[in-house]
């Protein structure tokens, strides 16, 4: 990446821009909104390189919350008549 001298700084925007037109923006106006829609999670680098795209990482997180919710279940016991008839 190359670094910007400062000592030349020149301006980008172009001399057809009105910039006294350009009254009333907002800055960071959507910025909660798209908080809220988005769930975005940093990962460490070890577990970046077993999942290498979302798709790994869903199908895991899935896998693991499908495994937590038939532990956490609770196992249908057999009474004590069911089992003297077998």
């Amino acid at each position: 990446m190359k670094k910007v001298s400062s000592k030349r700084v020149t301006d980008d925007l172009r001399p057809e821009y009105d910039l006294s037109k350009l009254k009333g923006g907002v800055r960071g106006k959507y910025h909660a909104r798209a908080l809220a829609e988005m769930n975005l999670v940093r990962l460490e680098p070890d577990v970046a390189r077993t999942f290498p795209d979302s798709a790994s990482v869903n199908r895991a997180l899935r896998l693991l919350q499908e495994v937590a919710t038939k532990a956490s279940r609770p196992s249908r016991r057999r009474s004590a008549t069911s089992r003297r008839r077998a």
